[in-house]
């Protein structure tokens, strides 16, 4: 998949409308997917939960405060499809 989000806006309660450099869009409710611990514990606070941005750097939205969540879960959520397995198929040894 590896798709980057180019545009993130915060919505009411936990939700943002995310598009992705494909032009996929859709709403994502991040408090069906997070838990407001460790890391995300901070984005309870919506003063701090708006500050959400796209860091072109790695392709997905993140947090001043470090929090960030992977763009291909986050495409998976928004177009239906699941997410990619990079599990390497095993390859045979010939001696």
């Amino acid at each position: 998949m590896l798709k980057d989000v180019t545009e993130v806006c915060p919505l009411d309660d936990y939700r943002l409308q995310i598009r992705f450099e494909d032009g996929v869009e859709g709403v994502v409710d991040l408090a069906g997917i997070i838990q407001f611990t460790g890391v995300f514990a901070p984005l309870k606070d919506r003063a701090c939960f708006v500050q959400v941005y796209v860091n072109p750097d790695v392709g997905t939205i993140c947090w001043p405060n470090g929090a960030d969540i992977d763009p291909d879960v986050l495409y998976a959520l928004v177009s239906g499809e699941p997410i990619p397995s990079f599990d390497q198929p095993s390859i045979p040894v010939t001696r």
